[in-house]
């Protein structure tokens, strides 16, 4: 069997999104999003939010085109591979799980005024919906 490295969820951006270019000229943009998990708290019995924060590389046109129509609290779902990395620093291990994006789909967000850039249901009129990756991420094999 193949091994399979695919994460999706849905989550809001922490922040506006940055997008750089490398030397190469190829665009790429960083995201931070948290994406809430449910948990039963020990003490009170109760379920509680808790949130989880990730970064999001989005690399190409669809990183130009996040950058341009994402803004700090809009409501997204992420299809891409979880990247693990590890470093030292101050003699300490370091660690993260990185998300690197296939695809980045703006998500009604259920309140504003209904203008996208507002914080509304529906994205700016003049955004690619959904923003995909350059690369893959496209479901012409899916037989139904």
């Amino acid at each position: 069997m193949e091994n399979v490295n695919t994460y999706i969820c849905t989550g809001n951006l922490t922040r506006d999104p940055e997008l750089r270019a490398i030397p190469s000229g190829t665009s790429v943009a960083k995201l931070r999003i948290a994406v809430n998990g449910r948990r039963k708290d020990g003490q009170t019995g109760e379920w509680v939010d808790k949130p989880n924060f990730f970064d999001v590389t989005v690399w190409g046109k669809s990183g130009e085109n996040a950058a341009k129509y994402l803004s700090k609290g809009r409501l997204v779902l992420v299809k891409g591979r979880l990247d693990w990395q590890s470093w030292e620093k101050d003699g300490q291990t370091r660690q993260r799980v990185e998300i690197i994006a296939e695809s980045v789909t703006y998500l009604p967000s259920g309140k504003g005024d209904g203008k996208g850039e507002t914080g509304g249901d529906e994205p700016p009129a003049d955004a690619p919906e959904p923003i995909a990756a350059a690369v893959g991420g496209g479901d012409d094999d899916i037989p139904f």
